[in-house]
């Protein structure tokens, strides 16, 4: 696939129609936050949830992964529920990835908006989602 911002429903219904495997970034064990209830909503779902936070540990049943570089599978999409200060650094870790690791997409959940990251991220051959919420539009393709 080549890289380009993805901005229609039926394109982002697309991306998680193919994409079988999702790294949330910022899923911790803690069930009141946004990235808690969508994970478990994706994972319910059908979709396979690998957990990226800091702090390790476990949650919804799988290890939780301190970065993207101790990812054991490729990831098909990197769904970011982190600050958009953190973007740039984010899509630099994901195209440092080995090749045969690196994912296809990367998905800003809503609210996650940094305009330049996410140019950059098309141009170097990512499918980019900003500013929207994988499980509502997961929920839309029922």
């Amino acid at each position: 696939m080549s890289g380009r911002r993805v901005e229609d429903v039926a394109g982002k219904q697309d991306i998680l129609r193919k994409a079988k495997v999702l790294a949330v970034l910022g899923l911790g064990r803690n069930p009141g936050r946004p990235a808690y209830g969508v994970a478990r909503y994706l994972q319910q779902r059908g979709w396979r949830i690998l957990p990226v936070h800091p702090a390790g540990g476990e949650v919804l049943g799988e290890r939780i992964h301190r970065s993207l570089a101790e990812l054991p599978v490729r990831p098909d999409v990197v769904d970011v529920f982190r600050n958009p200060v953190h973007l740039p650094g984010i899509v630099r870790d994901v195209l440092a990835m080995p090749e045969d690791l690196k994912p296809w997409a990367i998905w800003f959940q809503d609210g996650v908006v940094d305009e330049q990251t996410a140019n950059d991220a098309a141009a170097s051959g990512l499918l980019v989602v900003m500013d929207d919420c994988t499980a509502r539009v997961a929920g839309r393709m029922d």
